[in-house]
């Protein structure tokens, strides 16, 4: 009875205080949200505000301040907290280059981002994974392709990045009163493996590569998108941990770009302070290193030494504070201190999460992500077709659809399933695996070939899933922490597909992988190839559709296919010398921004409204994209700038605008595109973007204009010529 009582008591000293909160200042919305936060500060002991600079911040109950876990993700749909609609990897999205398809997709998300907020808020659960911060997109730039990583990302080039990050930024944090939800620029910065070295490793960079292809990414999401938030990478970058980096932090990030938001270290990044990169010899030290910079918010566990660092002498309470407001103003602008009710996000019920639009959202993103690499005619195949044999380890394999960094979904559609909701009734449709993923077969015995040899087409779905590449967490397969030793098919996969093709009267095959699988010998064996990436849980309903024709492919690669590994630098090394497509010098395998089509696509008519360029001047480009064929089709057309007399550190193409386009059978459009000085300019060594005088050569395609795009198939480049004053 003693017990009851003192609980009661509890209870109600609680709500007492609960309803005096409500009545301070900093719960007023009307008041100007730097007094609303100061004023919460002022009220706070030291120890108080300590415990509210870590990512699982507790709640301070005499002031009615709910506890708040800050970690959250949303990479390609809200992820490791319950059901949620699961959408193709960010690499995969990437090849979309659409950029409204990754607005709508930011929009649905942070729905069921608000939806589960909303929910768990009913039932007082705001543990991990469970609030409005998500610590998405990542905008690192895919520089090699052994990083497994790089499907996080939206591929190698600076301007398709922006361009994606942005778009999905302004879906995710709405244009309303508050902050629909948070989302965040990661990881900064020069962040791109190798996985096994994060927690030592210096990234070393020039000037030049650092303005001109690592920051463009971070810059757009800062100063265009306004994005709440920023992350640290666990590297160092020229010598500076990125969690306590003077030049990026201060000069670059907080100064020249004037970011407003809060910065996150990565989880446990502080603690290779002391037991990774040896800057300090303590935790107390290590934590006030990070505070003193403007780390605002730990996630991992070193801050709760501040307290301690303040005694040793190492900061002191006014950088407490001043970190402090930083994280309470992103807090204050997702709503999360305004009356019960009045934020209009506070009515998104669950009935989003999950429904038929964004269903169809993920499988529309599936569709046009897909690359079709090749197709010798074979493609798209006949329902009617009698015999189909599907064969491969990611054939009837889930985790092919998830990727890292994922939700759940009751309503996964395998590669074979949508295989086989295509045929005919009387289609005679067979699979058996055949091969493993990762290693041979134990056993060795052949029941599969003759399959193979019976049937009209063999459908073979090879390749990855993320326990190969990854996270050096999550890649539970990978002897190598997550990165890849090797870029093509593992070598027990090549031999089984040479066995189908010793068999097979037509040899499809579809890959599954978050980066480039550069394998020569596919390309010979197989009829079709279709690169399906990790294509979320519609994804195999989307290969399933475009190979029996109900939509033409019209995915572009992200990343450059390299021929081997060979034709690349070291990994380790960060010089842009030799990578990706604005640099390398071999001839790839497949170019940057090539895939293609069903339908016979044509670009013709350029015309450019001038031939000399100064300051602030528009030009324009007009052309006509026609389809010749009887196919609907969607196409991505695209626009790259090279200058003629390029010096040692000018790029070999920069991809500068591209637009995705919707053609009817036989019928063409008319499109514009206009280019502003940007197009025409570079970074300097200082990050001041500076316009550069010359002659350039505008190239207008479907591909990466060059020998090698139109020998695989592409359509030919249009172009012209600006003189830049």
């Amino acid at each position: 009875m003693k017990y009851l009582f003192l609980l009661l008591t509890l209870i109600l000293s609680s709500t007492t205080i609960d309803s005096q909160s409500s009545n301070e200042k900093f719960n007023d919305p009307t008041v100007d949200i730097d007094k609303r936060v100061g004023d919460l500060i002022s009220k706070m002991t030291l120890e108080e505000k300590a415990s509210q600079l870590m990512f699982d911040s507790p709640a301070v109950p005499r002031l009615g301040v709910r506890k708040y876990n800050w970690w959250n993700e949303c990479l390609h749909g809200i992820a490791r907290n319950g059901k949620a609609t699961v959408f193709p990897q960010a690499i995969g999205l990437a090849a979309t280059f659409d950029t409204d398809l990754m607005h709508r997709i930011g929009i649905a998300i942070s729905d069921e981002g608000r939806a589960k907020y909303n929910a768990n808020k009913k039932v007082d659960y705001m543990d991990r994974y469970a609030g409005l911060t998500y610590w998405s997109p990542n905008v690192n730039l895919f520089r090699d392709p052994r990083w497994g990583r790089g499907q996080e990302t939206y591929g190698e080039d600076p301007h398709l990045i922006s361009r994606m990050g942005v778009s999905f930024v302004n879906g995710l944090q709405g244009d309303g009163e508050v902050l629909k939800v948070a989302a965040m620029a990661k990881h900064y910065a020069v962040h791109s493996g190798p996985e096994k070295l994060r927690h030592v490793f210096d990234a070393v960079v020039s000037d030049h590569d650092l303005w001109n292809t690592y920051l463009p990414a971070f810059e757009a999401l800062v100063t265009e998108a306004d994005v709440e938030g920023v992350m640290g990478a666990y590297n160092r970058t020229n010598g500076q941990v990125c969690n306590a980096h003077s030049y990026l932090m201060r000069d670059v990030l907080r100064e020249k770009w004037k970011f407003d938001g809060y910065f996150v270290s990565d989880c446990w990044a502080i603690q290779d302070f002391y037991q990774g990169h040896m800057i300090a010899k303590s935790k107390e030290e290590a934590a006030a290193i990070a505070l003193n910079m403007g780390c605002n918010l730990n996630c991992g566990n070193t801050y709760p030494a501040i307290v301690e660092s303040i005694n040793q002498g190492f900061t002191t309470e006014e950088e407490v504070d001043k970190n402090l407001k930083q994280v309470m103003l992103t807090r204050f602008k997702l709503g999360l201190f305004d009356p019960e009710g009045s934020v209009s996000f506070d009515n998104i019920g669950t009935e989003v999460v999950r429904s038929k639009e964004h269903i169809d959202l993920t499988y529309e993103a599936a569709r046009k992500s897909i690359v079709m690499l090749k197709n010798d005619g074979v493609l798209p195949l006949s329902p009617d077709m009698r015999n189909v044999f599907v064969t491969g380890p990611m054939a009837a394999n889930a985790q092919a659809l998830l990727a890292n960094y994922y939700g759940i979904s009751p309503n996964l559609r395998t590669i074979l399933e949508g295989i086989a909701d295509n045929v005919s009734d009387h289609t005679a449709i067979r699979y058996v695996q055949g091969s493993l993923m990762d290693r041979p077969n134990v056993n060795p015995m052949d029941w599969y070939s003759e399959e193979a040899e019976v049937a009209d087409v063999t459908i073979a779905c090879m390749g990855i899933t993320q326990l190969l590449e990854g996270e050096e967490g999550e890649a539970i397969a990978s002897p190598t922490f997550g990165d890849r030793e090797y870029i093509n098919l593992p070598p027990h996969q090549i031999e089984f597909l040479k066995l189908m093709r010793s068999k097979a009267k037509k040899l499809i095959v579809v890959i599954t992988g978050g980066s480039a699988i550069s394998s020569p010998e596919v390309h010979e064996m197989a009829d079709a190839i279709l690169y399906a990436w990790y294509p979320g849980e519609q994804g195999g309903q989307a290969v399933g559709d475009l190979i029996y024709g109900k939509a033409s492919p019209s995915g572009k690669l992200p990343v450059t296919f390299v021929k081997t590994i060979d034709d690349l630098p070291p990994y380790e090394d960060y010089n842009m010398k030799n990578r990706t497509y604005r640099y390398l010098d071999k001839e790839p395998l497949y170019p940057f921004g090539f895939g293609l089509s069903y339908a016979d696509i044509h670009l013709t008519n350029l015309k450019c409204n001038k031939k000399k360029f100064k300051k602030n001047q528009k030009l324009k480009l007009t052309f006509d994209v026609k389809n010749n064929s009887d196919i609907d089709a969607e196409e991505v057309v695209q626009v790259y700038v090279r200058k003629t007399n390029k010096s040692e550190t000018d790029t070999n193409f920069d991809l500068r605008s591209f637009k995705r386009v919707s053609v009817k059978a036989n019928s063409d459009q008319k499109i514009e595109i206009e280019l502003d000085q940007k197009a025409f300019s570079k970074y300097t060594e200082k990050g001041d973007l500076k316009l550069e005088k010359g002659i350039y050569d505008i190239f207008i395609g479907t591909s990466l204009p060059t020998e090698r795009s139109t020998a695989l198939g592409a359509t030919a480049a249009l172009s012209t010529q600006v003189t830049v004053k």
